[in-house]
């Protein structure tokens, strides 16, 4: 997973165009790392998996 695959991930969650989506462990860093410098990071909401995985949302209203 690179940079751009990661910046084209979170527009579709942004935009309704994924309801969600499933990050591997082994990606979460590098996702979780792009995702904390969006101006709209409050907005998704990741929830852990059993083994590791985190399945992201994004949210209308910003959790606090």
């Amino acid at each position: 997973m690179n940079t751009s695959d990661i910046e084209h991930i979170l527009d579709k969650l942004r935009n309704k165009e994924l309801e969600e989506y499933l990050v591997q462990k082994e990606d979460f860093l590098i996702f979780r790392e792009k995702l904390v410098k969006q101006s709209d990071f409050k907005h998704f909401r990741g929830v852990a998996q059993h083994g590791g995985s985190v399945v992201y949302t994004y949210t209308d209203e910003p959790r606090s």
